[in-house]
C-alpha cells in the first residue's frame, strides 16, 4: 500500500466514527427530550430492522385504527356540535351579513362590473358554445 490509499483509508474511517458519533448523540438527544415529555422513545432503525417489516407496519396500523375508532364517537359529536354553531351563528347575525353584502356590493359595484366584462371578453367563445348547446336541448326535447 502506498501513501495516497492509506490516506484515503484513513479519511474514511474518520467520516464513518463522526457518523456514528452524531448518530449515537443524536439518538441520546431524543431519549432525553422524549423522557422530559413523559413520552416513550422509539428507536426507529433498530425498531424495523427485522425481517418483520411488514408485520411491524400491519400492527402499527392496526393500533392506529384501533385508537381513531375509540376516538369516533367523540369525533362525529364534535363536528355536529360544530355544525349547530355555525347554524346558530348564522341565523342570529342573518340581518348583519345582508346589510354587509349589501354595502359591500354597492361599495365595489364598478370593480364587479369590470371584472365581468374582462371575464366575458375572455372566456367568450366558451360561453357561448355552452349557450348554443343549451338552446340546441331545449328545442329537442321541447
Amino acid at each position: 500500500m502506498n501513501l495516497e490509499e492509506l490516506k484515503k483509508i484513513r479519511k474514511k474511517n474518520i467520516i464513518d466514527h463522526k457518523k456514528k458519533k452524531k448518530e449515537y448523540y443524536l439518538k441520546r438527544k431524543f431519549k432525553t427530550q422524549a423522557q422530559e415529555k413523559g413520552k416513550s422513545f422509539i428507536d426507529y432503525s433498530s425498531e424495523l430492522a427485522d425481517e418483520n417489516f411488514k408485520e411491524k407496519i400491519k400492527q402499527i396500523a392496526k393500533e392506529q385504527k384501533k385508537y381513531v375508532d375509540s376516538r369516533k364517537d367523540k369525533i362525529i359529536s364534535k363536528l355536529k356540535e360544530y355544525r349547530e354553531k355555525k347554524q346558530e351563528y348564522y341565523k342570529e347575525n342573518k340581518e348583519r351579513r345582508l346589510v354587509y353584502d349589501k354595502a359591500y356590493q354597492e361599495e365595489r359595484k364598478e370593480e364587479l362590473k369590470e371584472y365581468r366584462r374582462k371575464y366575458y371578453e375572455k372566456n367568450k367563445k366558451s360561453i357561448l358554445e355552452k349557450q348554443r348547446l343549451l338552446r340546441k336541448r331545449r328545442q329537442e326535447n321541447g
